[in-house]
């Protein structure tokens, strides 16, 4: 199974290889926010991003050769801010990308397609800017979908595309977290989709999810861990708790998407800058802690770090990169406190977010935030188990990034390969209700 994730796309893939076993590949990409946006913009630098058309050329060419590398044969791709901030400006970048992906010769083996848009950007109360595509390859002969009104499965044939409201439509679930788990009440475009799906005699849903972001770098860093991280957890939460209550038999699942996940800021900033001497600027009429500045006690006092609402300016990015970043993992600890109950493998790829989006760069971070893991493909225990281990030295199963070296927006995808034994979930699902056509 291969997945995949970025900010504004996200897939998953599973198949069936000869010798009679499931082979999954599922994609989880997490396009950046303004991957299909309308406009562009200069930087205060006077360079020029990526322009949509380019950005989204870069992406799906990398995206291609993936598929082209592990060959899934059950691709869903999840997105987040599907559109951009200005979706109703951005609908035909939205409708060049569906109608792409749905007629390019790289996917031309998959016969089958289900696309769920939400483009209903007019309800505030409902919009997400969530998006979810499913691909199925010819050589698949039996995977069937939930249908969650009807509560049972039903056969995948042709391709359809669902949009505008999806609420309606009984072969997902879609919520936008309540109001009150927003941070100061105020609406954005937080929330999660959920399919179900049975292949080879194994169910199991996946969840297309968009968590809260840190609105600033300095409330971040006051406390330990941060009240972002706080609010994070308790939305997280919340989405397990929904897909595994009593309405439906519970399944296998996987958890996809941005969880905007960050390093506690204020270990990292404690751990980089350890010998600095720390300045406050307060702003004259409030008295608001507005920048921290920390320079080193020596070396003529060189400036390390910048911080602001939506500055950190760290004097060298290397640390970062450097073995992919792991020496930072110690500080990635808000997955920890859902152990119990979600799963991931070990990670092995650079911080997702956030890069810079001058075509140029396609290595470099902004400093606008901290570099974080904010890209994850997580699974239920019981999901780890259905993965098949390889009886030799062959890697089947990889968890990595996508365009390591390119301009694909803020957000790099990043996406996980494995293998499903076939019948791996007759233990966890009731399959013979499963596979059978309604």
């Amino acid at each position: 199974m291969l997945l995949e994730k970025g900010k504004c796309v996200r897939c998953s893939s599973l198949g069936m290889p000869k010798g009679g076993d499931a082979r999954a590949l599922a994609s989880f990409c997490l396009a950046p926010r303004n991957t299909l946006s309308a406009a562009t913009k200069t930087g205060s630098s006077g360079r020029v991003p990526c322009r949509p058309e380019n950005l989204q050329k870069n992406w799906l060419r990398e995206f291609y050769q993936v598929v082209h590398t592990h060959k899934p044969h059950f691709m869903a791709l999840h997105c987040q801010e599907f559109g951009g901030k200005n979706y109703e400006a951005s609908m035909s970048h939205v409708d060049k990308f569906v109608k792409e992906l749905l007629s390019s010769d790289a996917m031309k083996d998959y016969n089958r397609a289900r696309v769920y848009l939400d483009e209903n950007y007019k309800s505030q109360e409902h919009f997400t800017a969530l998006g979810s595509f499913y691909f199925l390859h010819e050589s698949l002969k039996n995977i069937y979908q939930f249908d969650f009104k009807a509560k049972k499965y039903k056969k995948v044939t042709g391709k359809e595309i669902y949009s505008d409201t999806l609420e309606s439509t009984p072969m997902l679930e879609k919520e936008k977290f309540p109001q009150d788990y927003f941070p100061e009440c105020k609406w954005s475009r937080k929330g999660f989709i959920r399919t179900r799906w049975c292949i080879t005699d194994c169910a199991f849903d996946l969840v297309n999810i968009h968590l809260f972001h840190d609105a600033s770098n300095l409330i971040a860093w006051e406390t330990s861990p941060s009240v972002y991280s706080g609010i994070r957890h308790k939305a997280l939460g919340y989405v397990l708790d929904r897909i595994i209550d009593q309405r439906f038999e519970k399944v296998s699942y996987f958890v996809f998407g941005d969880f905007n996940f960050r390093l506690d800021a204020k270990a990292v900033v404690e751990t980089l800058c350890a010998k600095a001497t720390m300045q406050t600027i307060r702003a004259a009429d409030t008295n608001e802690v507005v920048k921290l500045i920390f320079r080193e006690s020596d070396n003529d006092r060189k400036v390390m770090l910048q911080l602001e609402k939506k500055l950190f300016d760290y004097f060298n990015q290397d640390v970062f990169r450097d073995n992919n970043g792991t020496a930072l993992l110690e500080f990635d600890r808000e997955l920890s406190v859902f152990k119990d109950r979600l799963y991931e493998l070990d990670i092995s790829f650079p911080p997702s977010y956030p890069y810079s989006e001058d075509s140029s760069q396609g290595k470099q971070y902004m400093n606008t935030r901290c570099p974080a893991w904010c890209d994850r493909i997580l699974m239920s225990h019981s999901a780890k188990e259905l993965i098949l281990k390889s009886e030799n030295d062959e890697k089947i199963v990889i968890y990595d990034h996508i365009g390591p070296n390119v301009c694909m927006g803020d957000h790099k995808p990043v996406f996980l390969s494995f293998r499903i034994a076939a019948g791996a979930g007759k233990p966890i699902a009731n399959v013979h209700k499963c596979c059978v056509v309604q």
